[in-house]
């Protein structure tokens, strides 16, 4: 594909809704009694792989224009399915759904596509083995294909050796099945909109730090959910907006959990001017509208405590550190190896395509600012919708249009991704 080049970019512009709290809605909704009617569901790849796994598993979901409707049949009555749950690309249906999987009193199987049977699943297979689960990696390498067995679980404090909302998701979704009371302890807070939502639904959750805790065989309910628009979406329009001069974009309804806002911090902290606006809460989730102005930005250094909140955009911030004053430094973001593609080595590759100069390391990088230095290139989005996007914007402030391999991929959380930046752009 190729991609446009521009002086600016303007405009009003609603992003889909948000990937994690569509996985979680339609999957906590299955598991509830009665109705859950969701609104602002995103429909993308990955969510509609998570609504295929449940309808095999005897749940009835309705899609609509405007709404999925979930019709639940409480804790206990999803049905074996018949053949695999295939979760395609979808890493949060495959570490979720485990856990739900590995309390029914049926056997399954979980695969996926090539990238997904190349992720760590160990990191949830452990834990859910020190619950009593009976679950096992058919290749016996650690990753999908999974093998589920009945089992009877037990309720187990668990140390979780990475801050992974996945991980995490999974043991407490497992402790609804236990025997006692199940607990995860991360070594830092991940993003927490499983602990909401099941609230929401009526699961007994305990916060105490990095720890969350979860009483067993609770009664959900199914209701309304009003999905915000995706964070990690608005990332790329936000940087488009910051990145080119005399631009302002507005994207309204974003959700800002503070275990999701960490783009936004580091921007600011680049100097980017974003304002939050009308702030409120929506179905129990923090959502404004974002108004951005292009900025001159300067580099900044990101780990530690940081990572979990921006994990997803670290793609993103890697190019504005390209186009920014000073060294940008990335650390403490090993996890970045693990996703749909090897992050690390991706946005290295494509940063030097464009004629940056970036220092990969074992859990980071460093990029030294040189704007005047960077040129169109052909980059190559490895199959991974974020470096697609990521560096579809890197393309906008240069010279001459740039192409990329597998655009297509943006349709794993944004289908219509460039679509929505074409509308905005003023060449």
């Amino acid at each position: 594909m190729e991609l446009k080049n521009a002086t600016h970019i303007n405009g009003t512009i609603s992003v889909p809704g948000d990937k994690s709290i569509s996985h979680r809605a339609v999957m906590f909704g299955a598991i509830s009694d009665g109705i859950t009617e969701i609104t602002g569901f995103l429909e993308g790849a990955d969510c509609l792989s998570t609504i295929s796994c449940f309808r095999k598993m005897g749940i009835s979901i309705e899609q609509e224009k405007e709404r999925v409707i979930v019709h639940g049949k409480g804790l206990h009555g999803l049905m074996r399915p018949d053949g695999m749950l295939d979760v395609g690309n979808s890493g949060t249906t495959a570490r979720l759904l485990s856990g739900i999987l590995a309390g029914q009193p049926f056997s399954a199987t979980l695969t996926g596509d090539a990238s997904i049977q190349k992720r760590p699943m160990k990191r949830i297979l452990a834990p859910l083995a020190s619950m009593g689960a009976s679950v096992c990696s058919i290749k016996e390498n650690g990753c999908a294909p999974l093998q589920f067995q009945p089992a009877r679980l037990r309720g187990t404090a668990c140390l979780s050796p990475v801050a992974s909302a996945q991980v995490k998701s999974c043991i407490l979704l497992a402790g609804l099945y236990a025997d006692g009371k199940t607990s995860v302890t991360e070594p830092a807070r991940s993003r927490n909109h499983t602990e909401l939502m099941l609230s929401a639904f009526g699961a007994t959750i305990e916060c105490d730090g990095t720890t969350v805790s979860i009483l067993p065989e609770p009664r959900l309910t199914g209701r309304k959910i009003n999905v915000p628009g995706d964070i990690s979406s608005a990332a790329y329009f936000l940087a488009a907006g910051l990145l080119l001069p005399g631009s302002e974009i507005l994207i309204p309804n974003t959700g800002v959990n503070p275990t999701r806002d960490g783009f936004l911090k580091a921007v600011c902290a680049m100097g980017g001017r974003v304002q939050r606006q009308n702030a409120r809460i929506v179905s129990g989730e923090p959502v404004c509208d974002l108004l951005v102005t292009a900025s001159r930005l300067h580099g900044i250094e990101i780990g530690g405590d940081q990572i979990p909140a921006l994990i997803d955009e670290i793609p993103m911030l890697a190019v504005l550190g390209a186009f920014a004053e000073g060294v940008t430094t990335i650390r403490d973001a090993a996890e970045l190896k693990v996703k749909e593609s090897d992050r690390i080595a991706a946005i290295t590759d494509n940063l030097r395509r464009m004629g940056a100069v970036v220092t990969p390391t074992e859990d980071g990088m460093a990029i030294e600012g040189n704007p005047d230095g960077l040129h169109p290139a052909k980059f190559d989005s490895y199959g991974d919708h974020r470096i697609a996007m990521a560096f579809s914007i890197a393309a906008l402030p240069l010279h001459a249009p740039s192409k990329m391999q597998n655009a297509a991929c943006v349709n794993i959380s944004y289908p219509t991704f460039y679509h929505d930046l074409n509308r905005l752009i003023h060449s």
